[in-house]
């Protein structure tokens, strides 16, 4: 089930919202456990009992770091590494059995020759937000064991963080320490419940009106073959306003859906195609992820403690397990390889690009190129797709004259009007977070349009793909 949906919108939240305000306050976090079971499982039932026991699982060895004494080192240590192995053990085995058989047999195979039998290749189907929860999970031991948050004793609580519908499939990943105090206690009102509503419909414009729009034309341009460089730039800005707009529209609706039921969470998005440098860019993209990979990753590495050398290297290893997390294929590797080596390379500068002396405009247009390039690997099937596609861009590439007829499916008004409207939004407007803090009698008129457009294109709309779901 996704928010963007006949089912999920005028049947499940409209249901849910009238079991859980109309229960008492302390069978709030029960009901709302409840209602997450039932979204998880919408797709798959089977996917429930392995959400649940990697819960069990934490809940367990939080409870044994929690109350084991400090001297009890190697009692706490060892639930650590368990609650770490099983839920790394987990994604690892579901999400990349296939990429590591694979990649064994074309490393082997080109070393072995024709003498070498290869391994046959197994597949399994990878539960919907498993790369989420696992790490939302994981992050609560690893907070208790380092005395950043207390353990939680009712396992009903701890189901319901690890569950929460509104993040469970593609976050924001929110971190225990963040909503510890929420699961306890927390406000309910009409402005928080209006705010809420607010950045659901605004997040739902964004997937429905914009993202949908501009995936057409990045499918179109990576599914055609060779390009002309007008085309190929074309195309991927679209990829890249559409998983702007697809992630982003859907941390709004999450956050908004959290602010319904009364939980607030961090900003996920800060307008990332404004940044003037890499660094800037994972300040302001996928904020939720970059924090859990400085804080549990990066900073255990050594952070920038070391010299900027090491500082580099650690920034390297960490954006390669970045990229490898958001999917099982060695175009993720590489394209977390390329944030990786920009993001080192402007620490070794003093976190400034090479370009820092420029004009402010010049280097958000010359960052946003930098990402756009990376979107190649991110977005294309193989690593030959986006080599061509490269190729492409830069005007490499051998360019059939049957190409001129993508023009015509490219550059029609909708399309021109959806990219103009997404450029409009990503450089002119302000961020969902700043804009709802105060809803005038202006806005709420806007929000209610906003919302019953998105509503009537989506009951026309077939095409309503959600990238993050994938990962």
């Amino acid at each position: 089930m996704v928010f963007s949906s006949h089912i999920f919108l005028y049947y499940f939240l409209p249901l849910s919202l009238l079991f859980y305000y109309g229960m008492p306050r302390r069978w709030k976090n029960i009901v709302l456990t409840f209602l997450s079971y039932i979204f998880y499982g919408w797709s798959n039932p089977l996917f429930i009992l392995l959400m649940l026991f990697s819960t069990l699982v934490d809940y367990c060895c939080g409870l044994v770091i929690g109350e084991s004494r400090s001297e009890h080192r190697r009692l706490r240590k060892g639930a650590l590494v368990l609650s770490i192995v099983t839920n790394l053990g987990l994604l690892g085995f579901f999400k990349y059995t296939g990429f590591a058989l694979e990649s064994y047999n074309q490393l082997f195979g080109i070393i072995g020759g024709e003498n070498f039998n290869a391994v046959p290749v197994l597949t399994f189907l990878l539960p919907l937000g498993i790369s989420f929860y696992t790490f939302q999970s994981m992050s609560y031991t690893i907070d208790v064991y380092r005395n950043d948050a207390r353990h939680i004793t009712n396992f009903l609580d701890f189901a319901c963080f690890v569950s929460m519908f509104p993040q469970l499939v593609a976050g924001p990943i929110i971190r225990f320490q963040e909503v510890a105090q929420q699961l306890a206690t927390r406000v309910h009102s009409v402005e928080k419940f209006s705010r809420g509503v607010a950045f659901f419909s605004l997040g739902m414009a964004k997937k429905v009106l914009l993202a949908n729009s501009c995936g057409r034309i990045a499918d179109i341009t990576f599914g055609a073959g060779s390009l002309n460089w007008l085309d190929a730039w074309f195309g991927i800005c679209a990829y890249a306003f559409q998983i702007y707009f697809d992630f982003s529209g859907y941390s709004d609706m999450a956050i908004g859906l959290g602010l319904m039921f009364g939980f607030v969470f961090a900003k996920n998005f800060d307008s990332p195609y404004i940044s003037e440098s890499i660094t800037d860019f994972w300040r302001r993209w996928h904020i939720s992820l970059s924090t859990w990979l400085r804080e549990y990753l990066y900073i255990p590495l050594g952070g920038n403690r070391h010299g900027s050398v090491r500082t580099a290297v650690n920034l390297a290893i960490v954006m390669l397990l970045g990229g490898l997390w958001h999917g099982a294929s060695w175009n993720f590797v590489i394209w977390g390889a390329i944030h990786g080596t920009l993001l080192g390379g402007e620490r070794l500068f003093g976190r400034k690009p090479v370009y820092h002396a420029l004009p402010r405009a010049l280097r958000i247009g010359l960052t946003f190129v930098l990402v756009l390039v990376a979107w190649v690997f991110f977005r294309a099937e193989t690593l030959g797709d986006a080599l061509g596609y490269l190729a492409s861009m830069f005007g490499v590439a051998s360019v059939p004259a049957s190409s001129l007829l993508l023009d015509g499916m490219l550059y029609t008004p909708y399309h021109l009007m959806a990219m103009s409207l997404g450029a409009l939004v990503v450089w002119g407007c302000p961020q969902t977070w700043d804009w709802t803090r105060e809803l005038s009698y202006r806005k709420i008129p806007l929000i209610v349009i906003v919302f019953v457009v998105s509503a009537a294109v989506l009951s026309m709309q077939s095409y309503n793909p959600f990238i993050y779901f994938n990962f």
